[in-house]
């Protein structure tokens, strides 16, 4: 398993961030290794809701099955995910108000390749530290996107 870890502090209110990052069609706006939202339920995003990503790292297109398992509005949303060859993602964003009237968001991921030890170390080999470096820009581009800066 790899965790990935990243936070940003946005000139956004925690309602404002919450609107973007929970809003499967806004994902290409700011993840920078989305590549297409395949499906997404309708309805509001609560605990429940499903949605089917592509991403792309390294090269090599990836869907990615995401399912919302935890949902504190404003807040706090945990996403499950499952991808090719039984891998496995969970992704947890952590919202916090500041007193300036700021946001500090954090990310986290934890990803666990197919086949244990040995899909582990394949996945070091290839990815490298490319998941901090795109979590950090992604954040990033969150950031500038709801401060209407140029990404």
């Amino acid at each position: 398993m790899s965790t990935v870890t990243a936070s940003i502090r946005i000139a956004a209110s925690p309602a404002e961030v919450w609107k973007t990052v929970m809003d499967p069609a806004r994902l290409g706006d700011w993840v920078t290794i989305h590549r297409a939202l395949r499906h997404a339920d309708d309805g509001p995003v609560q605990v429940g809701f499903e949605m089917d990503q592509r991403v792309h790292l390294r090269g090599v297109s990836l869907d990615v099955h995401w399912r919302l398992i935890e949902c504190q509005s404003e807040k706090r949303a945990v996403w499950e995910g499952r991808g090719p060859a039984r891998s496995r993602a969970r992704t947890e964003y952590t919202l916090e108000g500041l007193a300036d009237g700021c946001t500090r968001f954090d990310y986290a991921n934890d990803f666990r390749p197919p086949l244990g030890p040995i899909g582990a170390l394949a996945s070091r080999a290839l990815v490298g530290g490319m998941p901090e470096r795109e979590a950090t820009r992604t954040l990033e581009r969150l950031r500038a996107l709801l401060e209407g800066a140029d990404a």
